[in-house]
């Protein structure tokens, strides 16, 4: 017996296996979309470099993707307090510990770190060359010399603050001082453009390309020791946060492979990041 298809029902058969196509097509993306999580971070880390290494090598690990959102770390723990991100990758430890005392991320993990580095003027008219980030700082206070501070909330920011404090409460940081409300970038841009002194992490320096006549002027302080952690948002807070693959991302980045990884990231030859998880 031969079924004979009219135009009108083949029409309809066409219709109907195109959207059948459509709906396995949606179901493929959004289960490829399901495989990704929000990770709020640092310009540090991001302008660094880093990331564009690290997260390929996770991803060919678990088949989860990682979608970088890079601001101040002040911000990105504030991303995490509003459920806004997945996991923190950020560098403020009392801000880190504080977050998750709070119950908005589940628990801090320590997974690598390098320093902050005091940049300037190769001709450093503030005469700031040396090993102690007090003794810099009021000599830039006292000669009233160009500082660009972040200005921003981020970890060096934070970091920066905690040195002036430690001046004494009130201390001045000079006529020069001016805050930029910008990134790593920007602000080493700007002191650059005006021979400026700046603090910054040593990982954005090193990939820094427009340094002009800037040169690190004081390093070795053990103030200037610069740790990074990395948490899980906390889903008892928000029900919404990718908590498998989040953790997924903690558990590979504290392993020794994530470890390694992060140990091999080098610029002309120089390891920006250090690895030290569970330390």
């Amino acid at each position: 017996m031969t079924w004979n298809q009219s135009p009108a029902s083949s029409t309809s058969m066409g219709r109907r296996v195109t959207l059948l196509a459509l709906l396995c097509s949606a179901g493929f993306v959004a289960g490829a979309q399901a495989q990704s999580i929000v990770m709020a971070s640092t310009t540090s880390t991001e302008q660094s470099g880093l990331f564009p290494y690290l997260l390929p090598e996770f991803k060919k690990a678990t088949g989860v993707d990682v979608k970088v959102v890079a601001v101040g770390t002040g911000q990105a723990i504030d991303m995490g307090r509003r459920g806004d991100a997945d996991v923190l990758f950020v560098h403020d430890q009392v801000a880190e510990e504080k977050v998750v005392a709070e119950g908005f991320a589940v628990k801090r993990f320590a997974v690598m770190y390098n320093d902050f580095v005091l940049i300037g003027p190769v001709a450093d008219p503030a005469k700031l060359k040396g090993n102690t980030i007090a003794e810099a700082l009021k000599k830039v206070a006292a000669s009233n010399a160009g500082f660009i501070s972040r200005g921003d909330k981020s970890g060096t920011h934070a970091a920066e603050l905690r040195f002036w404090k430690a001046l004494g409460e009130g201390a001045s940081k000079g006529a020069g001082y001016k805050e930029c409300g910008c990134g790593m970038g920007p602000a080493l841009n700007m002191a650059a453009s005006t021979g400026a002194y700046v603090l910054a992490d040593r990982g954005t320096w090193l990939s820094f390309k427009n340094r002009a006549d800037l040169a690190v002027l004081v390093e070795g302080d053990k103030a200037l020791f610069n740790q990074y952690g990395v948490m899980v948002v906390n889903p008892a807070k928000h029900p919404h946060v990718k908590v498998a693959d989040a953790q997924k991302f903690v558990d590979w980045v504290i392993s020794p492979a994530g470890q390694g990884v992060i140990a091999s990231y080098k610029i002309d030859g120089q390891q920006l990041f250090f690895p030290n998880a569970g330390k």
